[in-house]
């Protein structure tokens, strides 16, 4: 993407930027620059990933021996209900628009900062005591009703802590409504001049369709979540049928925001997946505008397959058809976006670096997932795998494997931009290998328990089923060490790492054009555009 502006003065870390403008405990906690806040939820969103990777590794090493060596049935009931309250609230669903969203946005479309920078704040601190509340449930006993919150257990039977668990899972929505409100108003009125609809990264344009899932379905899981609480304390009997409720009910309200949720996790990931291939790849995206409009019509078609959840809660044969038949619908797009990633591949001159490897995994995971996801988007299989670990490994390798492989692609393709240093490259490959690696160990084996009959969330199981538990469990191990080692080598590269430079991976787009780390209004004059978007060709022939 070319651009016209004076040229910068880069001298990495000598000169003033958005790390070294202002110092200070209180210059970061009082920040609106959006650079700084996402740092802030970098911080934040990694503390609980760990904290939920390790719920799910003692649940693991519980699963070793069937006969319930470890913890009791009501404690690993809790610790699975805390394994997905944090993963898919606290990590999942904030870390890309959190981080990268954030970082990335204002840069790529030639703005400042986001259009409500004091929201962008409130956002994060409103995670923050999001995070505080699900903290306490922890320390008061936990909560045992599953990261689904099914009723009429959740209203009646679970423990006190249900209702601050919901309180901190419906602030955690509100705070994602302020990033997403955000986002949308900065796309729509901040782009630098010449940056048309069809010139922007296609990041931004699956952080777009993603904000506007969020906008929609979130408010949805919110009023659910009041409903909740209201007949937790209240005994309102809108869920309960010893008092007239429909439990039923909950799960349309649930699943119409939670279906949706999976592509709050999967479209931003698509969004970098995008970036990276057509970097690594040295040509420009195949198919350009599909990508953009398959992400678009991913955040609409997703809001009418939630009825897939209920293929056996009784709902009508005729809804069930037409529920199967939007599901796969909603995998069209998805299709599309891997098509045009294996075109963009074809015949480039791929460069194989460690986001490289990280986004060659995110293919790999998420085609998985995606094929998986036909078996319970038809009524005749569903039926049969429903609730067994058939439906635990395919929900991890879409919302798991493949988003967090995205995730720690993005990390170490903009690593440099926001640190200025660069990483161990050796380290960073194997990291990548030997996440992919343990992610197929551990969830592998959970298709086959799966299809042949183990039920999920199960405490005690049948002899039978050990050996391929225990294998699930050492995948977990080696799933876990290759987790820990970015963390480590990441952390040391601050001190360390080489100096990285402005664009120490020759990509083109405007975030490449400031300084690594940028200053803290990100240019000094706004950024014209004046090509398409990806002219890696004119790129090529300029060097």
């Amino acid at each position: 993407m070319a651009v016209t502006s004076p040229p910068l003065d880069l001298k990495g870390h000598d000169q003033e930027n958005y790390l070294n403008w202002a110092y200070g405990v209180k210059s970061w906690l009082l920040t609106t620059d959006h650079k700084r806040i996402a740092i802030l939820y970098l911080i934040s969103v990694t503390f609980f990933f760990f904290l939920g990777s390790l719920a799910a590794f003692v649940l693991r090493i519980d699963l070793m021996t069937p006969q319930a060596d470890l913890m009791t049935s009501d404690n690993y009931n809790r610790s699975f209900t805390i394994h997905g309250v944090i993963m898919v609230f606290l990590f999942l669903i904030p870390a890309i628009p959190g981080v990268f969203g954030n970082f990335l946005l204002p840069i790529m479309i030639g703005a400042k900062d986001l259009a409500f920078p004091k929201i962008n704040l409130g956002s994060w601190y409103v995670y923050i005591i999001s995070g505080m509340f699900i903290i306490a449930v922890v320390l008061w006993g936990g909560v045992d009703t599953g990261w689904t919150f099914y009723t009429p257990y959740s209203t009646t039977y679970a423990n006190s802590a249900v209702v601050l668990t919901v309180v901190g899972v419906f602030l955690v929505g509100f705070s994602s409504i302020m990033t997403a409100l955000n986002f949308i108003v900065t796309i729509h009125k901040m782009r630098a001049p010449g940056l048309t609809w069809f010139r922007l990264p296609l990041f931004i344009w699956a952080m777009y369709a993603t904000s506007i899932i969020i906008m929609l379905g979130t408010p949805v899981l919110s009023a659910t979540l009041i409903l909740v609480g209201l007949e937790r304390i209240l005994g309102m009997g809108i869920f309960n049928p010893a008092l007239g409720g429909d439990p039923v009910l909950f799960q349309h309200l649930f699943w119409f925001y939670s279906h949706p949720a999976v592509y709050i996790m999967v479209l931003p990931a698509m969004g970098v997946a995008s970036e990276l291939i057509t970097c690594f790849s040295r040509k420009r995206v195949f198919g350009y505008k599909f990508i953009a409009m398959s992400s678009m019509a991913i955040a609409l078609i997703g809001f009418l397959v939630w009825g897939h959840h209920m293929f056996v809660s009784g709902q009508s044969v005729y809804a069930g058809i037409v529920f199967s038949l939007l599901t796969f619908a909603v995998a069209i797009p998805s299709a599309i976006k891997v098509f045009n990633w294996t075109a963009t591949l074809y015949k480039g001159t791929i460069h194989l670096q460690t986001p490289m490897f990280y986004v060659l995994g995110f293919i790999g995971l998420f085609t998985i997932g995606g094929l998986t996801g036909l078996f319970l988007g038809a009524l005749a299989t569903d039926v049969h795998v429903h609730d067994t670990y058939f439906v635990v490994a395919h929900f991890h390798y879409v919302m798991v494997g493949a988003t967090v492989m995205a995730y720690l692609g993005a990390l170490h393709f903009w690593w440099p931009k926001m640190t200025g240093r660069m990483y161990p490259e050796a380290l960073g490959i194997l990291s990548a290998v030997i996440i992919f690696i343990g992610f197929n160990l551990t969830f592998m084996p959970q298709f086959i328990m799966g299809y042949v009959g183990m039920p999920r969330r199960y405490h005690v199981y049948p002899d039978e089923f050990q050996a391929l538990h225990v294998a699930s469990t050492l995948g977990s191990t080696v799933l876990g060490i290759g987790y820990i080692l970015p963390l480590c080598y990441l952390i040391w590269s601050l001190r360390f790492g080489k100096e990285a430079g402005p664009n120490p991976w020759g990509a083109v787009g405007l975030e490449w054009t400031t300084s690594s780390p940028p200053i803290h209004t990100n240019f000094e004059v706004t950024p014209v555009v004046t090509t398409e978007a990806y002219d890696y060709e004119n790129l090529e022939e300029e060097v």
